[in-house]
């Protein structure tokens, strides 16, 4: 691939280390941030790497500040990914046991390592959502806000599960935590 002059942001695949994101921009080489290895820094001249998605090509040194708005558009680009969320210690391996009103059917039993995927899952895809109408030219801003108070309400109903997260600042954050 020939010298690029792509800006932060921009998707790549190289050959070696798969795919990745500019996350920063020296004068001779990209700060790139690799899924399964890392940061890395890569020469603009490298024959290795294939532009997949270019975004906000220029060349310019980026700021602290321009680097953290480029990871959090990284995180919407690469939303498929998921967070690695840690079940609390004193559930792990646990089981979750379901009783029917209903003294006839059978209590369902659930491994809560299993349950706690699921909830983690369902609140990566309102995140995934959150941003795609966030992001969508078609709507009105007075649509987005009505909508994302909807996704609001439903990370409000979730954070009964908060109790099975190891750490905090994972929770789930409804209307009245969302203002703290």
């Amino acid at each position: 691939m020939e010298q690029l002059t792509l800006g932060i942001g921009t998707r790549l695949q190289h050959t070696q280390y798969g795919p990745g994101v500019i996350v920063g921009v020296k004068y001779a080489v990209y700060l790139i941030s690799f899924i399964h290895h890392g940061i890395k820094e890569i020469d603009k001249t490298d024959t290795h790497l294939d532009e997949i998605i270019p975004e906000n090509v220029t060349e310019e040194i980026e700021t602290h500040s321009e680097v953290e708005k480029s990871l959090l558009k990284i995180l919407r680009l690469w939303g498929g990914l998921n967070e690695i969320v840690p079940l609390g210690d004193k559930w792990r391996g646990g089981t979750m046991v379901l009783h029917s009103g209903d003294k006839s059917v059978k209590p369902k039993e659930v491994p809560i390592d299993s349950f706690f995927h699921k909830i983690v899952m369902a609140r990566d895809r309102l995140r995934v959502l959150e941003q795609q109408i966030n992001g969508h030219k078609g709507l009105s801003d007075e649509d987005k806000v009505n909508l994302q108070q909807y996704i609001t309400r439903i990370y409000g109903s979730f954070t009964t599960f908060n109790v099975l997260f190891r750490n905090k600042e994972q929770w789930f954050v409804g209307e009245k935590g969302a203002g703290e």
